[in-house]
């Protein structure tokens, strides 16, 4: 009898771990996960155990600034991580096996004094910059102005990539258009390989907030509904496209937010097709429930809750409020991180 992981990768899904750690990746990639993906909060919480002293030390004694010691050890942390699933991205010649990385969130801060279109060149820099010699490496960019403005370009220069932030329909289309654009001044399609991370569980900590008059039924399914119309969009959209790797949605934020919601409650709706992206402890939980996941992605609420939603949720307002907290999710945990390699720099004299 297979396990609950292998039973949600059997019935199609890819299992992609929210962290970097390394023993955490390697545990995972024990249980079938195939992926990985990395943030400034990942990296915090790994120095902050003390395991990377000796090597902060290292890029310290160097004479490395704040900013380039963190980028460093990233870019190294991540590595790590991509050696563990460079095997899968060998077997599936590109189609899996690899990790993300995340270009400067602090490009996104309110205190940036450069203009969207320098935001967008400067994403184009980093992103060329840290993803070569990386094969099965992700840039990782926010579906934001300033993202969607570099991803032409990336995609045309051959980069793999991880649109995040991704809230709504529209932005997922604008990313995915952009995508494509750049993707078809390539020479060749055979390693174009391009992912959108949908967030879940914010929408419906959203729904909680200004939506309180959704019915039971509807309530808590507004992640859940919007990722599945998001996915069923992209499967149309590539049908016809002839991409030898797939182009993929990633179902993030599946960690649940609500004590009474069973851990697994994200997971188990999205069964069946893509990749999801799951905190550890998600997979942990989902591990230990001892269940076994069939494919649920095709399956949606009857039509009256469709209706409600679509009723009574504003989508615009929705994607505003989620992007303007995302944001701030987004570029405090990198000034978090810098402050914190100050405070390592001091300690270790």
């Amino acid at each position: 009898m297979p396990s609950p992981i292998e039973s949600i990768v059997a019935a199609g899904t890819k299992i992609w771990l929210d962290s970097v750690d390394p023993d955490l990746v390697r545990a995972n990639r024990a249980l079938g996960a195939s992926g990985a993906t990395s943030n400034p909060i990942i990296i915090s919480d790994l120095v902050k155990t003390g395991r990377f002293d000796d090597q902060l030390g290292k890029f310290l004694g160097a004479g490395l600034a704040d900013s380039d010691a963190a980028w460093a050890l990233t870019d190294q942390v991540v590595a790590g991580a991509q050696e563990v699933f460079r095997p899968v991205w060998d077997q599936t010649r590109g189609d899996d096996g690899y990790v993300s990385f995340e270009l400067d969130p602090l490009l996104e801060d309110a205190d940036c004094p450069l203009a969207i279109e320098e935001r967008s060149q400067r994403y184009i820099e980093l992103g060329t910059r840290w993803s070569k010699d990386r094969p099965n490496r992700m840039i990782k960019v926010p579906a934001t102005p300033a993202g969607l403005g570099a991803l032409e370009e990336l995609c045309a220069r051959g980069i793999s990539l991880n649109v995040t932030l991704v809230f709504s329909m529209r932005q997922y289309e604008a990313a995915r258009d952009a995508v494509w654009r750049g993707a078809q001044r390539r020479k060749s399609l055979d390693a174009f390989k391009s992912v959108y991370s949908i967030f879940i569980s914010r929408l419906d900590v959203y729904t909680e907030k200004y939506v309180p008059s959704l019915s039971e039924a509807a309530q808590g399914q507004v992640g859940i509904v919007n990722a599945k119309q998001i996915w069923q969009a992209n499967q149309l959209f590539w049908a016809d496209k002839q991409t030898p790797l797939k182009q993929e949605i990633v179902f993030a934020s599946t960690g649940t937010k609500r004590a009474s919601d069973p851990p697994w409650k994200y997971v188990e709706a999205l069964v069946g097709s893509d990749i999801q992206t799951n905190p550890p402890a998600t997979n942990d939980a989902v591990q230990a429930s001892g269940r076994t996941f069939r494919r649920t992605i095709d399956e949606m609420p009857p039509a009256e809750v469709l209706s409600e939603i679509a009723a009574k949720v504003d989508g615009v307002h929705m994607e505003q409020t989620l992007m303007e907290e995302g944001l701030r999710k987004f570029a405090d945990p990198q000034k978090a991180l810098l402050a914190l390699f100050a405070t390592k720099r001091a300690a270790l004299g």
